[in-house]
């Protein structure tokens, strides 16, 4: 589907005098991804004249560090948003792996840290599974879905964790290091996270089953009609959701100092709002999983600009509700004018 819209891109300004760079000049600004980049990169320039100190090599680690979580949870959340549905629980996911991982430490400290990720990346792919098998069984809004399993998973987490908590001291000094540790200046959490994103960025733009999902998220009625198994395609953006869910939890708990019944409270709509303002389109469709990944850097610049700045914080949770309204209003606006000009071109073939 790509290649005969690439070539009509190709050719329209050929009829103009304009040469290919033209047309590579008009695609680039065109990229969703392009708004929230320029937005990330204005901030930090400014709040770098503000406080010279705030790209600091402590102070870029720190950045980091903090938008690490995020992009893990908002790559995965962009498969769930792009076939029509939501996932309300990966908070709650979260939660569960984190302390789950404090648990198998405490008890086992030299159990190797591959092999606890991967038993953290199976237990948030099963409860990412449940979530897809109750959507795609049931045929029930995965809004109202998830919202259930959020409660669900956090009283869970309750009745296992209670007032306990697992702290730093509890987990293999190798573990706690993942998050001090730099390879190129990045911490190795931060590598990793980049790696699964850029993975799964592949798998969304050139693997079958990735454009499968937009396919979905644009007509599940049109996407059935041509043969896409629309319940598994679903069923499959949970799970890998729930996989990286899971991850996200492990390294939460390798970044923070203690984790517990509360941990990842909240989480779910931060995650929601970077995958928007990173041109998400919350009504499916359309969007990446790098321009989630760089909407969750956005959002976590915006909190420690704003704090660097000493900015109420107040005024941090306004500008960042301000952000998710505008982003869906672009979003909007941008999907009106393409339907209008579609109808322009269809009268003029006619």
């Amino acid at each position: 589907m790509s290649s005969p819209s690439h070539g009509t891109l190709n050719r329209a300004p050929a009829s103009k005098g304009l040469g290919p760079h033209t047309s590579g000049l008009g695609a680039f600004l065109k990229l969703r991804e392009l708004p929230v980049t320029v937005a990330l990169v204005a901030l930090v320039i400014i709040t770098t004249i503000a406080n010279p100190l705030f790209l600091s090599p402590q102070g870029m680690k720190d950045l980091m560090l903090n938008a690490t979580i995020m992009m893990l949870l908002a790559a995965g959340q962009t498969m769930v948003i792009v076939t029509r549905n939501i996932d309300l629980s990966v908070g709650s996911i979260l939660g569960l792996v984190a302390f789950g991982t404090g648990t198998i430490f405490s008890s086992m400290p030299n159990m190797p840290i591959p092999l606890v990720l991967l038993i953290g990346i199976a237990f948030g792919a099963v409860l990412g599974a449940f979530n897809g098998l109750l959507t795609v069984w049931a045929k029930v809004p995965s809004l109202v879905i998830t919202l259930g399993t959020l409660y669900v998973f956090r009283g869970l987490n309750n009745a296992w964790a209670g007032p306990k908590q697992h702290f730093a001291g509890d987990r293999p000094e190798a573990f706690g290091n993942l998050s001090v540790d730099t390879v190129l200046g990045m911490p190795i959490i931060t590598l990793l996270a980049v790696i699964v994103v850029i993975i799964l960025a592949i798998f969304m733009s050139g693997a079958r089953q990735g454009r499968d999902l937009y396919a979905i998220g644009s007509d599940p009625e049109a996407a059935k009609l041509f043969g896409i198994n629309v319940s598994r395609r679903v069923f499959t953006a949970f799970l890998i959701n729930g996989s990286l869910a899971g991850l996200a939890g492990v390294l939460y708990a390798s970044r923070f100092n203690a984790v517990g019944a509360t941990t990842g409270s909240g989480l779910e709509l931060d995650v929601v709002a970077a995958a928007v303002v990173g041109g998400v389109a919350i009504f499916g469709g359309s969007g990446t999983v790098i321009g989630a990944a760089i909407g969750a850097i956005l959002l976590n610049t915006i909190t420690s600009s704003l704090t660097a700045l000493r900015v109420d914080k107040f005024w941090q949770q306004a500008i960042v509700g301000v952000l998710i309204i505008t982003a869906i209003l672009i979003d909007r606006l941008a999907s009106l004018r393409h339907a209008k000009n579609l109808r322009e071109k269809e009268g003029r073939n006619v």
